[in-house]
C-alpha cells in the first residue's frame, strides 16, 4: 500500500508532540510493513532542508500559508492533493483535528482515511471563538468521514464514543510512547555540556517542557516557585511559537533563578530531564503529554496538574496537584521530591513504542482488508 501521513510540521527533529509521535511511530511502522510505502508530508518552513528520507520513510516538504490559523489546514490540503494525484496514495493518515477538516475531500477522492486524534484542541486558550468552532468541525469530520479514528488518551476515546455513538466502533485508544527516552547515558562529558551551558547543577533544578502557550500554565509554576529556596533554578524548555505576548509575560513574572532555554534538541532535553530534581507539568489542557512520559522514562520525579489527560497516566494521587492552584503546587514543591518518583519499569510497559506500533499496524491491516474487500465487491458485477 501507499500511505501518506499529513498534519504535522515534519520529521525528524522538529519540535512538537505530534511531530515526536510521528518520528517514533512511522519508521517503526515501516519496519513492520516493509512492503508498504510511507510518505510524510511536512511544512516547508519546518522540515530539515537536507532531509528527504528518514529510516525508510520518504519526507516531502510542501508549502503552507503563514500564520497560526491557516498554516496547518493549508498544508494539509496541499498535501492531500499531492498524496492523491502525485503519490496515488491509497491511505491517508491525518494527525490532529485541525488538518482532519480535509477528511471529507479525501473520501471524495477515493482514499481510505485514518485520523489520530491528539487532543481536543478547541479547548486551547490560544484560539478565538471562530477558530474553536473550526476545530470542532475538524473533529466532526474526523469521526464521521474517517474509516478509523485513534485517540492517544483513554478519556479522549471515551469522550468521542459518547459524543459520536453511531461511530463508536471505529474509535480506538492507542497511547503516545516514551521508551525512546530509555537507555541513554546521562553522565558522560557530552551530557554535562548542556548543564554547564546554563550553569546548572545535577538534582538542583526543576524543569518543565512545552511550548510557551497559555494552556501550559507555566505562569502557575513560576508563581508557585517564588519563595521556594531549593532547588536553585527553574528551567523552562520550549519555544515561544506565535504566542510572543505570553512569552513576554512569563519573562516579566520571572526572577534570575528562572532560566528560559528556548527549544532544544531532543538529546539535550533528555539530559536535562535525566539530571533534574523534579519535572512539573502545570497544563490546563493536554492530549496525552509526551513530555511527562519522557520525564518518567528518564527517571525524573514527576508532578502533574490534575486535568483528566494527566490523570489518564494513572500515577498515584501524590503525583498530582490542583490545576491552576499556586498554593497547592507550592506545597508540593516543598515536599521531598523523591515522593514523586515513578516506578518506571511497570509504568513504561504501557507506553512502549514497539507495542504501540504493533497496535497501529493492526489498524492498517484492517484498513487494507477493507480496501481489498471493497475492490472485490466492485469487481464481482463485472464477472457475471
Amino acid at each position: 500500500m501507499k500511505i501518506c501521513v499529513l498534519g504535522l510540521r515534519g520529521i525528524p527533529h522538529v519540535s512538537g508532540g505530534v511531530e515526536m509521535h510521528c518520528e517514533q511511530l512511522i519508521p517503526r511502522l515501516k519496519k513492520r510493513r516493509p512492503e508498504d510505502q510511507f510518505t510524510v508530508i511536512g511544512r516547508r518552513s519546518y522540515c530539515p532542508k537536507d532531509v528527504s528520507e528518514f529510516d525508510g520513510v520518504r519526507i516531502v516538504a510542501l508549502a503552507h500559508a503563514r500564520g497560526k490559523h491557516l498554516e496547518a489546514i493549508s498544508n494539509a490540503l496541499i498535501g492531500l492533493l499531492y498524496a492523491r494525484f502525485r503519490l496515488h496514495a491509497e491511505i491517508v493518515h491525518i494527525h490532529a483535528i485541525g488538518p482532519a477538516l480535509v477528511a471529507p475531500l479525501a473520501k471524495v477522492l477515493g482514499m481510505t482515511v485514518l485520523v489520530t486524534h491528539h487532543g481536543a484542541d478547541y479547548n486551547r486558550a490560544r484560539w478565538n471563538a471562530f477558530a474553536k468552532a473550526v476545530l470542532r468541525a475538524g473533529e466532526f469530520c474526523a469521526v464521521y468521514f474517517a474509516d478509523h479514528v485513534i485517540s492517544v488518551s483513554p478519556s479522549g476515546a471515551d469522550h468521542l464514543r459518547r459524543r459520536y455513538r453511531s461511530c463508536s466502533s471505529r474509535i480506538s485508544f492507542i497511547p503516545n510512547g516514551s521508551t525512546h527516552m530509555t537507555g541513554a547515558d546521562a553522565v558522560d562529558g557530552a551530557n554535562q555540556s548542556i548543564l554547564s551551558r546554563y550553569g546548572l547543577n545535577r538534582r538542583d533544578y526543576i524543569i518543565t517542557v512545552g511550548r510557551l502557550v497559555p494552556e501550559k500554565g507555566i505562569e502557575t509554576l513560576i508563581h508557585a516557585y517564588r519563595g521556594v529556596p531549593r532547588p536553585a533554578n527553574l528551567v523552562v524548555v520550549g519555544g515561544a511559537s506565535s504566542e510572543n505576548r505570553y512569552a513576554e509575560y512569563l519573562h516579566r513574572e520571572s526572577d534570575g533563578r528562572v532560566i528560559f532555554t528556548g527549544a532544544l534538541d531532543p538529546a539535550d532535553v533528555h539530559v536535562l530531564l535525566a539530571n533534574a530534581a523534579l519535572f512539573v507539568l502545570a497544563s490546563r489542557h493536554e492530549g496525552l503529554a509526551i513530555a511527562a512520559l519522557e520525564a518518567a522514562a528518564s527517571g525524573c520525579p514527576v508532578l502533574l496538574s490534575d486535568i483528566q489527560a494527566n490523570l489518564d497516566l494513572g500515577l498515584p494521587t501524590t503525583n498530582y496537584f490542583k490545576a491552576g492552584d499556586e498554593d497547592d503546587l507550592r506545597g508540593k514543591l516543598y515536599t521531598p521530591h523523591q515522593a514523586y518518583v515513578v516506578p518506571s519499569t511497570s509504568f513504561l510497559r504501557n507506553y512502549d513504542w514497539d507495542k504501540i506500533s504493533d497496535e497501529t499496524s493492526a489498524v492498517y491491516k484492517e484498513l487494507h482488508r477493507r480496501l481489498a474487500e471493497s475492490a472485490l465487491n466492485r469487481l464481482i458485477p463485472w464477472l457475471h
